[in-house]
């Protein structure tokens, strides 16, 4: 599957601006982040901003595809039109907005430790004690405590993974102490698998919104006016509750 997805993903590299000219966009989105973005069992991209990037493709009388790239180098993607949008649970900040455009909040995300049901350790021992916490690579909660463990002196070591259930499969292996990762997929890992949320770790809450490149106005104008007509339905409230998001 993977084979056949890097395959597709180089076919639409070559296609990219002409497609959208002709009525198509093309969404990058992390393959490995539910419930917001990822491959199902079938192949075929699913989750929270899959579905609800479906919806307003339609509404805009576009056709969309969602192709999955490596988290980290996702904007660089996008900048250089490989992609047209990232709706794909991607927090907004300044750092990211010198680059890109964002549209209007659609979700606020607080940032959380993930460790096994039976652990003992509180939020301060991970912090205090000398642990290994692993962390996707690329994301905003990676480089905020990777500042914040140099500033406090903290003996933590950070081990950087391409996706946060990457973390947690380490993290019931007994090769991290704990996984630090956005509160909606910690919840997915948490159905799932034999772990709990530990609490959040002191980064402030974020805003989800979904990026288009700087010079691409008139895209951000009718995904805006989307985003806020979906938000407004019985449909965007079906798909909080698919999703599990209203946890």
């Amino acid at each position: 599957m993977r084979k056949l997805l890097v395959f597709t993903l180089c076919a639409l590299f070559l296609c990219a601006g002409q497609a959208l000219a002709a009525g198509k966009i093309v969404n990058g989105i992390d393959a490995n982040f539910p419930p917001f973005a990822f491959i199902d069992k079938t192949g075929k991209p699913s989750g929270f901003d899959v579905d609800a990037m479906d919806w307003i493709a339609k509404d805009l009388g576009l056709e969309v595809s969602h192709v999955a790239i490596e988290w980290d180098g996702i904007v660089t993607s996008l900048v250089t039109k490989k992609i047209d949008i990232i709706a794909s649970g991607m927090s907004i900040n300044p750092e990211r907005a010198k680059q890109v455009n964002f549209t209007i909040p659609y979700w606020i995300i607080k940032q959380v430790f993930v460790v096994k049901n039976d652990s003992a350790l509180s939020v301060e021992d991970i912090y205090t004690q000398k642990k290994t916490l692993g962390v996707q690579q690329g994301t905003t909660e990676a480089k905020w405590l990777k500042d914040y463990i140099a500033e406090k002196g903290y003996n933590v070591t950070l081990r950087y993974y391409s996706s946060a259930p990457l973390a947690v499969e380490d993290l019931l292996n007994g090769r991290i102490d704990a996984a630090a990762m956005d509160d909606a997929p910690a919840n997915d890992a948490v159905a799932k698998k034999n772990v709990k949320i530990l609490g959040t770790f002191g980064m402030p809450e974020e805003d989800f919104g979904y990026a288009v490149r700087k010079e691409d106005t008139e895209l951000l104008e009718k995904v805006n006016g989307s985003l806020k007509k979906l938000m407004a339905t019985p449909y965007w409230n079906e798909l909080v509750e698919k999703y599990n998001l209203n946890q």
